[in-house]
């Protein structure tokens, strides 16, 4: 399975937003150079965004974006379902022409959730933090 940009960009975009944080409302065009996105990009990402709740925007001179919620309570899980919706490796969700059990469903199930595991356990706060450990490092990766 391959994540798309969708899921790559919010996950980046709601990590700057991370990085940000305290700072006040963020301007689009400042999360896309801080990111190297494009801004009309982020502003159909923002607003899917805003409607799940996960950001809040401000009008005005002041205006941006910023999180809605601490980010040590946003998970990357949480922030790449609202973009791609529900993590499946298979269409048959566990279920094999309507009541057959299939071995090889099970195997799908199972790295769906090793998945959904993985972006579970990393919050916007813990990547950001990890952020800025490679930017004060520059022989770390970046992203």
């Amino acid at each position: 399975m391959k994540v798309s940009t969708k899921g790559r960009y919010g996950l980046r975009v709601m990590m700057e937003l991370a990085l940000q944080t305290g700072k006040g409302p963020v301007l689009v065009g400042n999360l896309a150079q801080a990111q190297d996105l494009p801004p009309k990009y982020l502003h159909i990402l923002l607003g899917s965004l805003r409607a799940a709740g996960l950001v809040k925007a401000s009008r005005g001179p002041n205006g941006g974006y910023e999180l809605a919620r601490d980010a040590s309570q946003i998970s990357a899980l949480e922030v790449v379902e609202t973009l791609e919706g529900r993590i499946l490796l298979s269409e048959a969700e566990g279920n094999f022409q309507g009541t057959k059990i299939c071995a090889a469903q099970e195997v799908w199930d199972e790295a769906a959730a090793a998945m959904a595991k993985v972006l579970g356990k990393h919050t916007l706060a813990s990547l950001a933090e990890r952020q800025r450990s490679f930017n004060d490092d520059p022989s770390g990766y970046s992203i």
